[in-house]
């Protein structure tokens, strides 16, 4: 039986950047860092309060063939890239802490239906969505 979900990639362009961001800009913990057979690199990194979801920071290549792989370093550079949903306490006090720290904001906080919503990129282009939740119904879509 499946209990959880308990690893997801985001691709990156650089990874020792990318876990700079990581860890030292929204406050992850590294995970797993080795490299294993002809310099592929592992690496992870998770959230302190919720170690059982790993975060694969991963470079475009093996084991994508090369057409897939430039694709995906094509919609990196460009912004395109999804990413991850983020849950925040306060979004507007944590966008706040996060432009303090060099972060661009593609979207600052705004109302919506379901909570407060904020989006960023990471340094290598992946779009972050930043939601404080709310409890809401379908009609509060209406």
């Amino acid at each position: 039986m499946i209990t959880n979900v308990s690893l997801v990639t985001i691709y990156c362009t650089d990874q020792d950047a990318a876990k700079a961001f990581y860890v030292d800009t929204l406050g992850f913990v590294e995970d797993t860092d080795i490299t294993m057979g002809e310099g592929f690199r592992w690496l992870t990194v998770a959230h302190p309060d919720h170690p059982e979801l790993e975060i694969t920071l991963m470079k475009p290549g093996p084991p994508l063939g090369e057409e897939l792989a430039e694709a995906v370093r094509r919609a990196l550079a460009d912004g395109r890239m999804g990413g991850l949903g983020l849950r925040t306490d306060d979004c507007r006090k944590t966008c706040d802490e996060l432009i303090a720290k060099g972060v661009e904001f593609v979207q600052m906080p705004e109302e919506r239906p379901y909570g407060v919503e904020a989006v960023f990129r990471d340094n290598s282009g992946n779009w972050l969505v930043m939601v404080e939740p709310r409890e809401f119904t379908p009609a509060d879509f209406a």
